[in-house]
């Protein structure tokens, strides 16, 4: 993406607040850090206070902003957004038009998916899997081999 594809999103983007980060050429807003090991690739954004770290992949169209913590192996793809104070962590995987957002946490070997949605305070965990056109939301915690479409 270029700065000026990226101005289409976000008018007030300049070269002084925004900045190409080396491994993917993917946008950061300089208000967010990514870590020199982490990949965000061209036409992915972290911005806002959102912190990506370790071995963890933000690509293809995929928005990660506000106080928003992946790290580990996460990855983070398609149109997927993750935002607000969400985390993504270990080999999780957030993908497709997924959103998860408010203080949740997906983390382990868990997916989200297609254009599933998890918010509020709930936890997505272990092989669970998260997909289709579900809502995850409030308290629930979804462990291990739990499937939701």
């Amino acid at each position: 993406m270029t700065l000026q594809e990226l101005q289409n999103e976000f008018p007030n983007v300049t070269e002084s607040t925004w900045h190409q980060h080396h491994n993917g050429g993917g946008w950061v807003e300089n208000t967010a850090r990514v870590n020199a090991s982490a990949y965000v690739g061209p036409d992915a954004v972290v911005y806002g206070y959102a912190q990506v770290f370790g071995n963890a992949w933000v690509f293809g169209n995929a928005h990660v902003y506000g106080n928003t913590h992946v790290y580990g192996d996460a990855k983070v793809s398609g149109n997927a957004r993750v935002f607000e104070n969400a985390s993504v962590s270990g080999n999780a995987m957030v993908f497709g038009n997924a959103w998860v957002f408010g203080n949740t946490h997906v983390y382990g070997d868990a997916e989200v998916f297609g254009n599933a949605w998890v918010f509020e305070n709930a936890s997505v965990s272990g092989n669970a899997r998260v997909f289709g056109n579900t809502m995850v939301y409030e308290t629930c915690l979804c462990g291990s081999n739990s499937m939701f479409y």
